[in-house]
């Protein structure tokens, strides 16, 4: 009997796939190439089911008689392994994202004569947009809130952007590009203190309090489904820091990232310019495990700021603080610092590497901004934060236009140049229509 082969993703499947299916049935003996979760995060959303609900799925079709994984986009190892007389997929990716795909596909099947069967695509059925429908809806808390550790846990690098409002948080929603055979956008939301109480015209000392910032949140969370990630500044008080676990937990936010100073609130980038005091690592690590002990998820997680570069502590006290931090019960470290230069971060991954227990790492290039994703993942990072970007790069527009109609006395120039359509900024939110 001939041997035929079938990838798919099958997060949810449809009448495409199962005509897909009856085609490759009337061919011969069915093998699924299921894709793994990680296949599937290098090019697109993480799949709703994870690989083996997907397979028990897939298993139970009429007429499929084997599922086994395929671990990467590209289909070449397991082509060759099996060498099936026949591949069957739809004719949508002749064009697209999978176009290279299709093309190598064909050139391997040369080596053993085989074959490549294209059924005709069922128009208007996508499981990208049967996915995006369902995300229209809405995700849980406890949804959104494992996202962040499945992300971790999938991909090289985790990509993250700082939201400031619900139109910001839409932007990190839909926002995609193109490149190759991969579909490249942001994994998850930062909100930051700083672009926080910016957004709100309040200083960054911590004066907009967490329940003014609870409500931003439940502002962003309303019009997303993507995970969130907290600056929690120092976290407060131990006796108040449990209280906030619990309460992100509840909202559904993935983690909370909190820094170990103490005092009076300055932002981090004004280094030892101005007065900030580094925490004891004993009275730091205690705050840690009080907010690991409230915990009622194993979701959700605490990651711990090292400001030591920050206040010219050096590379010996931050990894010391590392290690207490690990000890501690921290989810991730993340590890900071104000120079132009990445070279004082990349001196800490390298020897953060050699730790014999590990979390991720989190960096945030935010002025070592040369620093590419590639060698921030070489360095072992698994969560990178831009984390300031959406808001600073909307003042100057602003203020742009705001000076054209002045100069101008009218709207027409800022209009024209500045700024895009009515309607298609109404068209931004769903439902608008």
């Amino acid at each position: 009997m001939s041997t035929v082969y079938v990838a798919l993703s099958a997060d949810f499947i449809h009448a495409g796939h199962i005509n897909i299916l009856k085609t490759a049935r009337e061919l011969g003996d069915v093998i699924i190439g299921l894709l793994t979760d990680e296949a599937i995060a290098t090019y697109k959303r993480l799949p709703v089911l994870d690989y083996d609900q997907r397979k028990m799925l897939v298993e139970n079709i009429i007429g499929v008689s084997k599922v086994i994984p395929q671990e990467t986009l590209d289909y070449t190892e397991n082509l060759r392994e099996i060498k099936p007389d026949y591949v069957v997929h739809g004719t949508d990716w002749r064009t697209g994202v999978q176009k290279i795909t299709r093309e190598r596909v064909i050139e391997i099947l040369k080596e053993w004569g085989g074959k490549l069967i294209e059924p005709e695509y069922t128009e208007n059925l996508s499981s990208s947009d049967l996915i995006r429908d369902k995300f229209g809806i809405g995700t849980t808390p406890d949804a959104r809130m494992k996202k962040l550790r499945r992300l971790i846990n999938l991909k090289p690098l985790v990509r993250i952007i700082e939201v400031h409002n619900g139109l910001t948080g839409r932007i990190v929603e839909e926002v995609k590009i193109t490149e190759g055979e991969t579909i490249r956008e942001f994994d998850g939301m930062w909100i930051s203190s700083l672009t926080d109480s910016t957004a709100k015209g309040k200083p960054d000392t911590e004066y907009v309090d967490i329940t003014s910032r609870l409500q931003t949140i439940n502002e962003i969370f309303d019009v997303t489904t993507k995970p969130l990630i907290l600056d929690g500044d120092t976290g407060g008080l131990p006796e108040h820091f449990h209280l906030t676990v619990r309460t992100l937990e509840r909202y559904g936010v993935s983690a909370v990232i909190i820094e170990d100073k103490i005092g009076p609130k300055r932002n981090s980038l004004f280094g030892a310019d101005v007065q900030q005091t580094q925490d004891t690592i004993d009275n730091f690590s205690f705050k840690i495990n009080i907010g690991k002990k409230a915990q009622i998820t194993e979701s959700f997680m605490i990651i711990a700021r090292i400001e030591s570069f920050i206040l010219k502590k050096g590379l010996e006290d931050a990894l010391k603080r590392a290690k207490a931090y690990i000890e501690a019960g921290a989810d991730g470290i993340m590890i900071h610092s104000k120079e132009k230069t990445p070279k004082e971060i990349l001196d800490f991954c390298d020897e953060y590497s050699k730790f014999e227990k590990k979390v991720p790492l989190v960096a945030v290039p935010s002025t070592f901004s040369t620093i590419t994703e590639d060698e921030l993942i070489d360095a072992g990072v698994k969560i990178v934060i831009y984390a300031n970007h959406l808001l600073r790069s909307a003042y100057p527009s602003m203020i742009k236009t705001a000076k054209s109609i002045l100069m101008n006395r009218r709207c027409h120039e800022a209009s024209e140049v500045n700024c895009i359509p009515i309607k298609e900024i109404i068209r931004l939110i769903p439902g608008a229509e």
